[in-house]
């Protein structure tokens, strides 16, 4: 079993910053991407941004040049800087982690940590 505990949201006011966490632990093979989605209520799950063991990112268009995804791979941990947060980024906010085994892989999926960007 993985475990991923997220930490880093809560309340910023618009055009301010924040610093996601997400460590993840157990019975982790070899780690293929992880990464942060988010999520509205009534919305589907949308892609902010992923980090391949590799060093390789992508970015949902809304985030692109205001987020930066970075990854310790010592602590299999990644981290999501968010600056110039727009009300439009108040979501719940989930990490990902891909794990592969051979030519398998399984999702897991963290509980998730709201983000909420108002004045």
């Amino acid at each position: 079993q993985v475990h991923l505990v997220e930490s880093g949201g809560g309340l910023v006011q618009p055009g301010g910053s924040l610093r996601l966490s997400c460590a993840a632990s157990g019975s982790i093979f070899s780690i293929y991407t992880m990464g942060w989605y988010r999520q509205v209520p009534g919305n589907q799950r949308e892609l902010v941004a992923i980090i391949t063991w590799g060093d390789m990112t992508n970015y949902g268009d809304s985030v692109k040049g205001r987020f930066t995804i970075s990854r310790d791979s010592a602590k299999n941990t990644v981290y999501l800087q968010m600056n110039s947060l727009k009300p439009e980024d108040t979501a719940v906010y989930y990490c990902n982690l891909v794990d592969r085994v051979l030519v398998s892989v399984t999702e897991y999926w963290g509980q998730g940590t709201q983000v909420t960007v108002s004045s």
